[in-house]
């Protein structure tokens, strides 16, 4: 029997050794930025588990590029730095070494959602920092009005792009991918929900696109022709006259002329109030689609969480790796588990081995 859920993906010069991507789950566990023993565990498990990869957490490419004062960042040497540890053990274990890279945005300079729910934090607060956007346009009446910023200020935005891969490359991560998605920077630049710009940034859809593309072209300049470049998007606003699924094509076309490899699909985040159908696989029909019209690899995320479910996406082509989050959360095992339900003979860590199912 074939089993497409465990069947070798390459991408460029690197292979998975399956379609099993552990998704990036911010932690919000550390005051500077730097990984720590949670983050050895956190992403060191999720190998030693079986995925094919596993990405490390929205790390910011600023500290004003935080979500909130505990996200991991990878704007300084000694941050990378930390990071090396954790790369060879993810690799050590078999798994291809994954980061996110980010920049908050106008949702910059909150709380930990464990903490006063994410509330909103001031630039006066301790802790807090004024935000920035494309616009003067708050994410929700809560939060602090962006900073809009200006197209010098946009240089240096690229720039901390490109030194955050750097950064990632010189720490041994084998995949990046850029972070478009969730309301972040970069997607509350392609949406007119956000963005109304009267600049070369602002109002058509290329214009929208100009920045996300600009950094795209810089990363990529950097980051080596072997290695895979991945991008994650919201797919869709889920709000009427925001950003959807045409535009996304589009988007996703010209990411591919850019040198991106893969196109994660995800979806949401740019409102507080968006009516989301939540439900598991939701978010799957945008990697099919996408995948279709632009012939490009495509992973799907989103309430993915059993084993013939993942393995259903892939054998009927919708996309082609599965990206995983709260499943994995609550179980870093998951991939040695699935092996067991789908028939398929997955080597276990020989640490583990006597506990193998026989």
């Amino acid at each position: 029997m074939t089993h497409k859920l465990f069947t070798p993906w390459t991408i460029r010069s690197i292979e998975l050794r399956n379609r099993i991507i552990v998704a990036p789950m911010c932690q919000y566990s550390t005051p500077d930025g730097v990984a720590s023993d949670w983050h050895m565990v956190h992403l060191g498990s999720r190998a030693v588990g079986g995925a094919g990869l596993v990405m490390a957490e929205a790390s910011a490419v600023s500290p004003e590029g935080r979500i909130s004062p505990r996200d991991l960042g990878i704007w300084n040497d000694q941050q990378a730095a930390a990071l090396m540890p954790v790369v060879k053990f993810i690799k050590d274990h078999g798994a291809v070494a994954a980061i996110q890279i980010a920049h908050a945005g106008r949702k910059a300079s909150t709380q930990p959602p464990f903490i006063q729910n994410g509330a909103p934090i001031g630039p006066a607060a301790e802790n807090g920092w004024h935000p920035v956007g494309p616009s003067a346009i708050p994410f929700s009446a809560n939060h602090t009005v962006p900073h809009a910023l200006s197209e010098q200020d946009l240089k240096k935005v690229l720039g901390d792009f490109v030194t955050a891969a750097q950064r990632a490359l010189h720490a041994g991560f084998q995949v990046l991918e850029l972070h478009m998605a969730h309301g972040y920077l970069l997607h509350s630049f392609l949406s007119p929900i956000s963005n109304q710009r009267g600049d070369a940034y602002g109002g058509s859809l290329e214009n929208r696109m100009r920045l996300p593309l600009e950094i795209t072209d810089a990363v990529r300049a950097v980051w080596p022709d072997h290695l895979p470049l991945w991008v994650r998007i919201s797919a869709t606003d889920w709000v009427r006259g925001g950003w959807d699924l045409e535009q996304s094509i589009h988007l996703s076309k010209a990411l591919q002329e850019k040198g991106v490899d893969v196109i994660d699909c995800s979806s949401g985040g740019m409102t507080p109030d968006a009516v989301i159908p939540a439900g598991p696989g939701f978010q799957t029909p945008f990697a099919s689609t996408i995948r279709e019209k632009v012939g490009i690899p495509t992973v799907a995320v989103g309430l993915i969480t059993q084993a013939m479910q993942a393995e259903h996406i892939l054998v009927t082509e919708q996309a082609d790796g599965v990206a995983l989050a709260r499943e994995l959360l609550r179980n870093p095992y998951w991939p040695l588990h699935a092996a067991g339900e789908l028939g398929f003979d997955l080597t276990w860590p020989e640490q583990y081995d006597r506990a193998k199912p026989r």
